[in-house]
């Protein structure tokens, strides 16, 4: 027998609840986020084209508000690459301006009213839908594993896989304490991709359940939204900036021979 009575309202620890869930979607190969990969990449193939676009476009006599914004951006990430980056690679720099501008505007995703892109995936048939891609570990720590290899792939190219042993294994200790040089250095490399994935995750997480437990406050939110709000740009700012940084300083640090 059907049941066509309205569903009653969610209580706060349901909403907050409902909020946190993510879309999943279960195979026998395991479970994908959804929400995640969906936002994810929509917001990277978006800005991908819109920079390719004003490339294309770029001139000299008139350029446009948006050719001046991007090129502005350019030449600050590049500035940063030729202070922090001390060896020879035409990754670098695309590959920070890419990381920068991503994160960025995945975070700013968390600035959206809670409610907008949960109800909008409701209508297509999802039954939770966590907006913000950087509040998912999965997200955070992937990128961040994919700087780690990037990390082993320079330190190896750079140095040989005989210097790279030998840094792992005669660092600082000398070769008669290789074990413990090993361990220093392994625990000192793998730190790396946790604390760059964990730290966008954890400050992101926190600022997603803020924004929810505002939205809870009724006519209030108003009022405690918006200064939340304004704060929060500087946090997704600082966020996307730090985790370029460390990925240009890490790589710095694999290229240096010596």
């Amino acid at each position: 027998m059907s049941n066509n009575l309205p569903e009653p309202p969610l209580d706060a620890a349901s909403y907050i609840h409902h909020h946190l869930e993510h879309w999943e979607w279960k195979t026998h190969l395991g479970t994908f986020n959804l929400d995640t990969l969906l936002v994810s990449w929509v917001i990277g193939i978006t800005f991908l084209l819109i920079f390719r676009w004003v490339a294309k476009r770029a001139t000299i006599e008139t350029p446009g508000l948006l050719q001046n914004f991007v090129e502005l951006l350019y030449e600050f990430v590049q500035k940063q690459v030729k202070e922090t980056f001390h060896g020879r690679s035409r990754l670098i720099a695309p590959l920070a301006l890419t990381i920068f501008v991503w994160v960025f505007l995945m975070n700013f995703v968390d600035l959206l009213p809670v409610d907008i892109l949960p109800k909008t995936a409701g209508l297509l048939g999802a039954s939770h839908f966590k907006a913000v891609p950087t509040t998912d570990p999965n997200l955070t720590l992937g990128m961040s594993l994919s700087v780690f290899f990037l990390i082993l792939f320079y330190s190896i190219s750079i140095k040989g896989v005989g210097g790279f042993l030998k840094e792992l294994t005669c660092k600082p200790f000398g070769g008669y304490l290789f074990v413990v040089n090993l361990a220093l250095k392994l625990i000192e490399e793998l730190a790396k991709p946790l604390s760059l994935g964990l730290r966008l995750f954890g400050n992101l997480y926190a600022g997603e359940l803020i924004f929810i437990l505002i939205a809870l406050l009724g006519y209030w939110q108003w009022f405690l939204g918006v200064p939340w709000a304004i704060f929060h740009i500087l946090v997704i700012t600082i966020q996307a900036f730090i985790f370029m940084m460390l990925t240009i300083v890490y790589l710095s640090l694999a290229s240096e021979d010596h």
